[in-house]
C-alpha cells in the first residue's frame, strides 16, 4: 500500500472507533500521537491523549447516542487526510459545557437533538495522528441545542 493508503486506513479507523457509534477509547493510545492536537470550531482545543479521552468521555456522557460518519471518500496527500462527515446525537445525559467561550452550558438531559456536518484535516506521521483540525457547522448545532436563537 502507498503512504496515502496507509494514512487513509489510520484515519478510517479513527473515524470509526473514536467518532463512530461505539467509541473505543483504546484507539487513542494506539493511533493518536502522545501530544495530538484535536481542534474544532465548536469546542475548546484539546491536546494530548488524556485530554482527548476526557473530552470524548464527557461528550458521550452528555450525548450517549453520539455518532458521526463519513459522507465522501477520504482524500490523502503526503501526511494529510481530509474527510467530510455528518452526525450528531441527543442530549439525554449529563450537563455539558465544552463549547467555545460565549455559549452557555447545557443542563442535564435536555432531550434536544443536534445534527450537523463538517470537514476535517488530519495529519498522520509514522502511523500516528498528530493533529485533527476541523471546521464544523457549530451554529447549526448550537441553534438545535437551544444555545443560540434565530433573530
Amino acid at each position: 500500500m502507498s503512504k496515502a493508503d496507509d494514512n487513509k486506513a489510520v484515519v478510517g479507523r479513527w473515524f470509526t472507533e473514536f467518532w463512530g457509534k461505539d467509541v473505543n477509547l483504546a484507539v487513542i493510545d494506539e493511533i493518536a500521537a502522545p501530544d495530538m492536537l484535536l481542534k474544532y470550531s465548536l469546542h475548546e482545543p484539546r491536546r494530548g491523549r488524556a485530554d482527548i479521552k476526557a473530552f470524548m468521555t464527557d461528550f458521550r456522557a452528555a450525548f450517549p447516542d453520539l455518532n458521526f460518519w463519513g459522507t465522501a471518500d477520504l482524500i490523502a496527500e503526503g501526511d494529510y487526510v481530509v474527510g467530510q462527515w455528518e452526525g450528531g446525537g441527543t442530549h439525554t445525559g449529563a450537563a455539558f459545557d465544552d463549547f467555545l467561550v460565549g455559549y452557555e452550558a447545557l443542563p442535564a438531559a435536555t432531550g434536544r437533538k443536534m445534527h450537523f456536518t463538517g470537514t476535517t484535516v488530519l495529519k498522520v506521521v509514522d502511523g500516528k495522528i498528530v493533529e485533527e483540525i476541523g471546521l464544523d457547522d457549530g451554529l447549526t448545532a448550537m441553534t438545535q441545542l437551544g444555545l443560540v436563537t434565530a433573530a
